[in-house]
């Protein structure tokens, strides 16, 4: 059985971020997704089994140690299709197996945030080796998760997929790296949509300054705004805002990781 491995990103970040696994298949509660997106798509999956420790670090969304920033195990890696260069990042599924009565566990489907890329392989045709190659929505899974919803001997599986809105514990965070006047921002445990669609940040002595995304749900700007508290404000794909003000306190350095508001979720 080929097993398949994610490129992966490292970066330090900071604790919890909750998301788990379900065993019901019934309809998510919130109703900030819309109909059309929370309906049920054709998908296929596959899995990946860490070879060595490292390997359970990082993702081209760059956050970092999943389990240490809190995602664990409930992680995906999407296809060039679905992963949209980024901007899905931090987006919530629900995956359940069909079609396979010999590996599927049934009444099963498994709640999952997006954090990686599937990179495309275009040595071979996306009916044959390359399964995230477009046009295909594939999914690939840490093995933990996949032996959720299907027996691992499955491989290259047929789902079902739809997204949901997001339920983290606590509070979005908001990781400061950077140096001199280059700022590069991390967000990471966004409830609601869980994507971000635009940032904007604030010191105490500047008006709200537009964010660029860098790459992932790393985002940027060049701006001198040491000695200074900072604010942030947050934009997720559905349009809702949060503002969060002073998260920072005026002495803060790079490296640190602060609370904001979050997004609320029904």
């Amino acid at each position: 059985m080929q097993r398949f491995l994610l490129p992966l990103l490292f970066l330090a970040l900071s604790p919890p971020a909750i998301c788990h696994y379900s065993s019901s298949t019934s309809s998510p509660s919130s109703s900030s997704v819309s109909s059309d997106a929370s309906e049920w798509r054709p998908a296929r999956a596959t899995y990946y089994a860490a070879t060595n420790p490292r390997d359970a670090v990082g993702g081209a969304c760059g956050y970092g140690d999943l389990v240490k920033s809190g995602y664990g195990m409930a992680t995906v890696g999407l296809s060039e299709t679905l992963f949209e260069r980024g901007q899905i990042c931090g987006a919530c599924f629900e995956l359940r197996c069909v079609d396979d009565l010999r590996w599927c566990i049934p009444g099963t489907s498994i709640i999952l945030t997006a954090t990686n890329f599937c990179a495309p392989n275009y040595g071979f045709d996306p009916d044959g080796g390359g399964h995230c190659n477009p046009p295909n929505k594939h999914f690939v899974l840490p093995i933990e998760a996949f032996e959720k919803i299907a027996i691992w001997k499955a491989g290259n599986m047929p789902v079902q997929y739809r997204r949901i809105n997001c339920r983290k514990e606590g509070s979005m965070r908001f990781t400061v790296d950077g140096g001199g006047i280059f700022i590069s921002v991390l967000i990471t445990n966004v409830a609601g949509s869980g994507d971000i669609a635009a940032v904007k940040i604030k010191g105490s002595r500047t008006g709200w300054l537009p964010m660029g995304r860098n790459w992932g749900q790393n985002w940027h700007i060049n701006a001198d705004l040491s000695n200074q508290a900072l604010s942030f404000e947050v934009t997720s794909s559905d349009r809702s805002t949060v503002t969060s003000y002073n998260v920072s306190p005026k002495n803060w350095n790079y490296g640190q990781t602060f609370e904001g508001k979050q997004f609320e979720t029904p």
